[in-house]
């Protein structure tokens, strides 16, 4: 099997880094300069970078910042949050991000994200959906932050942002994030087996083999994870990993 994209995938919250449980519980974790001059000697495939305030405040990117990440990152990065004009969009790709990540504004602009694949193309943008399971009524897909409930089935959505052109969609379970008690294999399954666009799995990942099942079962085209990245050991002490190459290609070889 053909190596898998391995992703981090960092929250900011005022400029620094921090880890959630379930999109709450936030723990702050460091730097985000100094974390990526760690990923850099690991050599990362690429790092995902979302601001977990950002669509719930309104406030702007944090441009300078997003500057700073691209003269230190040697690899891809995207950068995701309260992103909701074309404007913000060609700032942070001139700003040194490879693409962008939204959340929320696809879902309440009806036109937003197929203007936004016009202009940048596909390949720039991904589209991040948050899923949450509801008592009676399943897996539902949530925005601003994990905080508001849509109603709507995360595959049925899913091929909405499809059609719209759409060049990744980022599948988060928010009911698993942080845990580190493996992926929502199900949810992935069925996501990635309902359109042909690739799908990147997230929330859950606490060993090497998490990633595997994501691929192998789940048909996931990359993994991303938070906390199997930031922390080691029981206590949950912060440690910046990342597996090695040969681990990587026995894992999926």
């Amino acid at each position: 099997m053909k190596i898998k994209r391995i992703i981090p995938c960092l929250l900011l919250r005022n400029n620094g880094l921090v880890k959630t449980v379930k999109f709450k519980e936030t723990t702050y974790i460091g730097d985000p300069i100094n974390t990526v001059r760690i990923f850099n000697e690991k050599e990362v495939d690429e790092i995902f970078f979302l601001d977990i305030d950002a669509s719930r405040s309104g406030k702007e990117p944090p441009y300078e910042l997003i500057q700073n990440i691209a003269s230190e990152c040697f690899m891809p990065f995207a950068y995701g949050g309260g992103i909701h004009t074309l404007q913000q969009i060609e700032r942070i790709i001139k700003s040194g991000a490879e693409k962008v990540i939204i959340n929320t504004h696809a879902y309440l602009e009806k036109n937003f994200l197929r203007e936004a694949v016009q202009q940048f193309g596909s390949s720039t943008i991904a589209v991040s959906i948050d899923v949450k399971k509801e008592f009676l009524k399943g897996n539902i897909v949530y925005i601003k932050g994990g905080t508001q409930s849509t109603g709507i089935n995360p595959v049925d959505y899913a091929k909405k942002i499809e059609n719209e052109g759409a060049g990744e969609i980022l599948i988060n379970s928010i009911d698993r994030d942080g845990v580190m008690e493996g992926y929502d294999i199900e949810l992935i399954k069925t996501i990635s087996g309902s359109v042909r666009v690739p799908i990147i799995a997230c929330g859950g990942a606490g060993k090497l083999i998490d990633f595997s099942l994501a691929v192998k079962q789940g048909g996931a085209s990359a993994v991303a994870a938070g906390s199997f990245f930031v922390f080691h050991g029981k206590r949950r002490a912060v440690l910046i990993t990342y597996p090695s190459y040969s681990e990587i290609s026995d894992l999926f070889n």
